[in-house]
């Protein structure tokens, strides 16, 4: 009836968003617990005894941050092949008192919080173990049934924190006393439609649930809300920059914000845990949207109609996070381009460095090697250096002295195609460090030659890569289901410092492509071809031969079935 599944929307919403006292809930659910007559009856006695729990504040509900946490860490030992038991044993061993082992739990029944929170398997719903249907699910059917409740409950934990970010944080009115309209604006950017589009996203998903708990889809809600998504997400994204810049400006300039600010965190709701924490989350769920239905289209049976709609799904989600990606890249190339506009000058003829097509690749100091000043000290040859600065961008080279601080003179320059480069791994007598011999060339005719040297071994390799990069996607796509590579997995997020870096997040399955000796990884992240540099102690190596075979298994898989699809569009 619609009273009845209006009163349960509004009994869900009042747990998920722990608005309510436990003793309000339990007499907001007396009239569904009586009406047995309904066709709803089975739900909302699953929904009434899921509500039994008279010790537990409401208020202490897992918030995303937390819960998002412990899902990709469960995912990190899957895709590691840490995952305790074999593919074939089940979803679920007993332990010897018969009770579920925590270890073979989804991330989102395996947390166990401080504050008791808990949530539950699909198998664990009430309706669904006492169906009798349960035995009639093979293994596999099991776990595409939990990745499917996982993206649910990941939604319903992340809109709780969004709800924190909105009405404790936004629509504090001390807060907005010393904020101006602008900086209100930048700070929170489109936050409330994103909190009301991922609504209205859950409340979609949740009636699926409640409609058919035991053979439910959510795909083909995922694929029909990506335009909604993409409306309130994109902005969001690109606004990213200037949210950082306003935060930093408030915290430096603004004396009031700091210990308002101060104030509001060290309320219980936020539970420890800092405003930017929730601002950055739209960033974080709309890739690990992409991540929970690409663990849906791995378990759905190939060929079949919900591989389709899985693969649509994760195709559109792919999109928005190209698009968002792509808009905020776009900005920040520009507006880097434009200040070293300022601080680069030509020996000579004029370059026009501002371009719509051009961006900074990668930028630094190497020394350079003087061979025509070079001296005999006893046995030892000694050649002085001095130093030399390097402008990398994606169509040339420019290398300069400084002038001062941040201002550069270019004595040379060349297009990226007329580069040549010799790695000279063994050490010259009298020079320590790392050296490679570079040649600018115009035409056919050599410009300028220097000897570049580096004090580590990354150093000189990271150059090298940057000036002659290769086709990221050569080696794993070369790479067939029976081809082992080397393989690495993040296990502690990463943000890039400089460009030629690759921002990670948890759970990224990477390529490790060269590793050297000061600790630094050159990868190509599986999942969508990107290369870059990271610091080693930042991933992990899979040792698993059969993990490691899996995973590019899986990959292949997702490849095949999202390249079809688009030569089908």
């Amino acid at each position: 009836s619609t009273a009845l599944r209006r009163r349960f929307w509004r009994v869900h919403t009042a747990f998920r968003d722990g608005r309510e006292t436990c003793s309000a809930l339990h007499e907001a659910t007396a009239p569904l617990q009586n009406n047995r007559a309904t066709e709803n009856s089975d739900w909302t006695d699953s929904l009434a005894s899921c509500l039994d729990l008279p010790c537990r504040d409401l208020r202490s509900t897992i918030l995303y941050q937390e819960y998002s946490d412990v899902a990709i860490n469960r995912e990190i030992q899957r895709q590691q092949g840490k995952e305790p038991g074999t593919e074939e044993e089940g979803l679920r061993d007993e332990g010897s008192d018969g009770t579920p082992s925590p270890s073979n739990l989804s991330p989102s029944s395996s947390f166990r919080s401080s504050r008791g929170s808990a949530f539950a398997l699909w198998q664990d719903i009430p309706d669904v173990r006492t169906s009798g249907q349960l035995d009639n699910f093979s293994n596999e059917e099991r776990k595409l049934q939990e990745a499917k409740f996982e993206l649910v409950t990941s939604e319903a934990s992340y809109i709780r924190s969004l709800t924190i970010a909105v009405d404790h944080f936004m629509l504090s009115q001390e807060l907005a006393e010393c904020l101006g309209a602008q900086d209100k604006q930048w700070l929170f950017s489109k936050l409330p439609e994103v909190k009301g589009v991922s609504e209205r996203f859950l409340q979609d998903l949740e009636h699926r649930l409640e409609e058919d708990i035991l053979r439910f889809d959510v795909c083909d809600i995922v694929l029909e809300h990506c335009p909604a998504l993409r409306r309130v997400y994109l902005p969001y994204v690109t606004n990213q920059a200037y949210q950082e810049q306003t935060y930093q400006r408030l915290l430096h300039e603004n004396p009031r914000f700091p210990g308002i600010l101060a104030r509001l965190e060290e309320d219980a709701i936020c539970q420890r845990l800092p405003l930017t924490s929730f601002l950055i989350l739209p960033f974080q769920r709309i890739t690990r949207l992409k991540m929970l239905v690409e663990n849906i289209l791995k378990r759905t049976t190939p060929g079949s109609r919900d591989e389709d709609t899985a693969t649509k799904a994760f195709n559109e989600l792919k999109k928005i996070i190209k698009e968002c990606n792509s808009s905020v890249q776009s900005m920040k190339r520009m507006e880097e381009l434009i200040h070293l506009n300022k601080k680069i000058k030509f020996e000579g003829k004029i370059f026009p460095l501002i371009s719509q097509s051009r961006w900074l690749v990668k930028h630094g100091e190497l020394l350079e090697v003087d061979t025509q000043t070079m001296s005999i000290s006893g046995s030892k040859l000694k050649l002085p250096t001095k130093p030399v600065y390097l402008h990398l961008f994606n169509d040339c080279l420019l290398l300069s002295r400084r002038k001062d601080t941040w201002k550069f003179m270019v004595f040379v320059h060349a297009k990226i195609g007329q580069l040549k480069v010799k790695d000279l791994s063994q050490k010259l007598q009298g020079i320590s460090g790392f050296i490679f011999h570079l040649q600018l060339c115009e035409g056919q005719q050599l410009k300028h030659q220097i000897l570049l040297k580096s004090h580590t071994e990354s150093g000189k390799q990271r150059w090298i890569t940057a000036m002659f990069p290769s086709d990221p996607r050569e080696d794993i796509e070369q790479a067939s289901e029976n081809d082992d590579i080397s393989q690495v997995q993040c296990i502690k997020s990463y943000q890039a410092q400089e460009h030629d870096e690759l921002t990670l997040e948890k759970a990224d399955i990477l390529h490790a492509k060269t590793i050297t000796s000061d600790g630094w990884v050159e990868g190509i992240r599986l999942s969508d071809g990107e290369r870059g540099w990271f610091p080693k102690t930042y991933v992990e190596e899979i040792t698993s031969r059969s993990a490691r075979l899996r995973n590019l298994r899986e990959n292949i898989r997702i490849k095949c079935v999202t390249q079809k699809l688009e030569g089908e569009d």
